[in-house]
């Protein structure tokens, strides 16, 4: 029997650096996760010192998340998802939202981050009817990803593409479409595309605590005009509303009216 203590998920998590803040987790600990040390939570109190609205944009792109992928099992039928980016697991991961609601959904993640692959293969567990699986793929190569995902997943059947808070970390455009084109050319007729990133026009302070988070020598991430978010949707049929702030994709009913965020996203079939 292997040993817990020896095993590679748990090597490399006692390998991780906890002095120095990690983005992944900042971000885990903005959504009340766990997985964060104290260097991150003074890392993430100090970004909301200054923009303390961040924590709204986090959980309210949590929140998209879970009820995007709700349509996509329930009103669209899709069993299969590609969630790139996925970052640290915490509450409602993707193939637990939609597990619970057809436990025989196959799920692939992908991440570039050695961190959060340990996290993930420690912390997270299929459903027996269905099937989680973990890549180590950057969002920039495309083919590697598809190449590992269809190992899991049957990609000549409906798939949901998913890109949450993914493509701001591509700072060219024109690459981030090319990459987004990639993925959705290798998916069949009524696949979906789920995209939801920071955005630009919308909150100054916002804009402003990300560029000093960017020149602070963490990963960049890049904050689009809505313009651009709905880009990546072309030649896609868009689910209403379209491309709105996550906030106003589809609200729970009776839910508080919902507030503008600076964070679009939207969801759209492929013909």
């Amino acid at each position: 029997m292997t040993d817990p203590a020896t095993t590679p998920e748990r090597a490399a998590l006692q390998k991780i650096d906890t002095s120095v803040p990690h983005s992944a987790r900042i971000w885990n600990y903005w959504l009340g996760g766990k997985d964060n040390y104290p260097v991150d939570e003074e890392a993430g109190d100090a970004y909301t010192a200054v923009f303390p609205g961040i924590v709204t944009i986090a959980r309210s792109s949590r929140a998209f998340l879970r009820r995007s992928i709700g349509y996509l099992v329930s009103e669209a039928g899709i069993r299969q998802f590609l969630d790139v980016g996925t970052g640290l697991p915490t509450a409602d991961n993707t193939h637990e939202v939609a597990q619970r609601l057809a436990p025989e959904a196959r799920i692939v993640y992908v991440d570039n981050d050695p961190m959060v692959l340990a996290h993930a293969r420690a912390l997270l567990y299929s459903s027996a009817e269905g099937a989680t699986a973990y890549v180590d793929a950057d969002v920039t190569d495309p083919d590697r990803i598809l190449a590992a995902a269809a190992r899991t997943l049957d990609l000549t059947r409906p798939t949901a593409l998913i890109l949450s808070n993914i493509l701001g970390h591509v700072a060219d455009h024109d690459q981030a479409r090319s990459i987004v084109d990639r993925l959705m050319s290798a998916l069949p007729s009524g696949s979906y595309l789920s995209v939801n990133d920071g955005s630009l026009g919308i909150d100054p302070v916002f804009e402003q605590a990300q560029e000093a988070y960017n020149n602070s020598g963490a990963v960049p991430y890049n904050l689009r005009t809505v313009e651009a978010i709905t880009s990546f949707f072309d030649g896609l049929q868009l689910v209403e509303p379209g491309v709105v702030p996550v906030t106003r994709w589809r609200p729970e009913p009776g839910s508080p009216a919902p507030e503008t965020v600076a964070e679009h996203g939207g969801l759209a079939r492929k013909p």
